[in-house]
């Protein structure tokens, strides 16, 4: 049995794609636990969302003021912070003091944000973007009030989350969660720990991250985030990463890491370049940093790699030495090449997780639409019939494949057009803004539909329901 498969609890399962703030409210309100009971009546064991963490300007999640903090947007209106008790009190000064590695400095950013117009800190004022002892100490004593509210209200939001996952646990549903790889230029991770970042002394880029030129874009990918100082890193035995990832196995039951590749090796591009093509392939402690968490979760990584692109051998064997799941995205696989990894008969072994899409992908429709008469034909011959309802019929690929989590978005249930689109990378407006405006309840014959659907390819949670 593969480690994914026992993560799983030794089944074949299923899961679906739905980030919290596409649920009516958009909270960790009722809605969320009417959808958690709802994947549990028809057997679905994954629910799998985006990350939680405050989003940019643009609203993504992947390019946060924070690597830790919660997004206070997320919390449910219904369920304020209850006055203090004596044991409620307690416990939120013990969290405060475990969490100390990231909470008084993202407090400090959030207010010093407001302060000065949501302007990038190395705009502020020196004193504050340098962090001088003394500024620091004067902002502790005049936004005493605004900073205690922040770290109550990041202390609240984990109550309320840790609440929903009981309940989904309860009922037989594991949460799979997502981690950027790389954290926001402007974000208090790097305003806090400036020499773990690739900056120049004013706070500029000294190098940054992206993807080299491909197939896909003749100037690659820039994507204005600092690189590691690998060596800083290392110095403290790789402590600001291990506590990053356990915090979030605290959150989820499974963790995608995004961008799993930079792990064995990432493309560093000069800070002042306006493209990729002038990076070049550097090492990464991956291994050392994963080795070191898997002693700390007890021999096991509940990890899934994004592993998806031209994956070189290093990266297939650090996620293949370390038994972490894979991923494979069907959209991906009509291109008229018989080879083709994303054919789900060229699956090598069952430790995969396979996607109709992802949010990254258009809808199924959206893909089927755009698709060249070729790739059209290929999946049908793969199929051995017409294809009716593009997403049912990925879908189905996807369960009678060998991978042993199959995962679909709920747009690809509803049969939805592209305007259910969540995401189009390479661009930075009209995203993350798709919404289910009908309630949980009008979703009883999707899941129906997939719970059969499961059943005749031997998927799904015993333990649901």
């Amino acid at each position: 049995m593969t480690a994914l498969r026992e993560l799983l609890g030794g089944d074949r399962q299923v899961g679906v794609l739905l980030h919290l703030t596409a649920l009516p409210g958009g909270t960790m309100g009722s809605a969320a636990y009417q959808w958690s009971e709802l994947l549990a009546r028809h057997r679905v064991g994954v629910w799998q969302v985006l990350p939680l963490a405050p989003t940019d300007g643009t609203g993504s999640p992947y390019s946060s003021p924070s690597s830790f903090a919660l997004n206070p947007a997320l919390a449910d209106p219904d369920d304020p912070l209850p006055a203090w008790s004596p044991g409620s009190f307690r416990a939120y000064q013990q969290w405060c003091r475990r969490e100390s590695l990231w909470l008084q400095d993202h407090c400090r950013f959030t207010v010093l944000r407001r302060r000065f117009d949501q302007s990038p800190w190395w705009e502020w004022p020196q004193a504050m973007a340098r962090r001088q002892p003394a500024a620091m100490r004067a902002l502790d004593r005049e936004a005493a009030a605004e900073l205690r509210q922040e770290a109550q209200r990041q202390w609240w939001l984990q109550q309320q989350w840790l609440r929903l996952r009981a309940h989904a646990n309860g009922l037989g549903v594991q949460l799979l969660g997502d981690l950027p790889f790389y954290g926001a230029h402007d974000s208090a991770d790097v305003w806090s720990r400036p020499g773990l970042f690739s900056l120049r002394r004013d706070g500029s880029l000294e190098h940054q991250s992206g993807v080299p030129p491909d197939y896909f874009s003749a100037t690659g990918q820039l994507w204005s985030t600092p690189v590691y100082r690998w060596r800083r890193h290392r110095l403290n035995g790789y402590r600001w990463w291990l506590k990053r990832l356990e915090r979030q196995l605290e959150l989820f039951d499974l963790l995608r890491i995004d961008h799993f590749r930079a792990l064995a090796g990432y493309w560093s591009v000069p800070g002042g370049d306006d493209t990729a093509m002038n990076g070049r392939w550097l090492p990464s402690p991956g291994r050392a940093i994963l080795q070191a968490l898997k002693r700390r979760c007890g021999g096991r990584l509940p990890l899934v790699a994004e592993d998806l692109g031209v994956i070189t051998p290093d990266v297939e064997q650090l996620r293949d030495g370390l038994q972490l799941p894979g991923m494979k995205v069907l959209q991906f696989a009509f291109d008229g090449n018989a080879d083709n990894p994303y054919l789900p008969h060229n699956f090598n072994g069952t430790s995969w997780v396979a996607y109709t899409g992802t949010h990254d992908n258009a809808t199924a429709i959206g893909w089927w639409n755009a698709q060249p008469q070729s790739s059209r034909e290929q999946m049908e011959a793969v199929l051995g019939h017409p294809v009716q309802a593009p997403g049912w019929e990925l879908l189905r690929l996807a369960l009678a494949s060998t991978a042993d989590l199959a995962v679909v978005p709920l747009q690809d249930l509803m049969s939805l057009d592209d305007a259910a689109r969540f995401n189009t990378p390479g661009t930075s407006s009209g995203n993350w803004c798709w919404r289910l405006h009908d309630s949980i309840d009008s979703l009883e014959g999707h899941l129906a539909g997939l719970q059969q659907l499961s059943a005749t390819y031997h998927r799904g949670s015993a333990s649901a329901g």
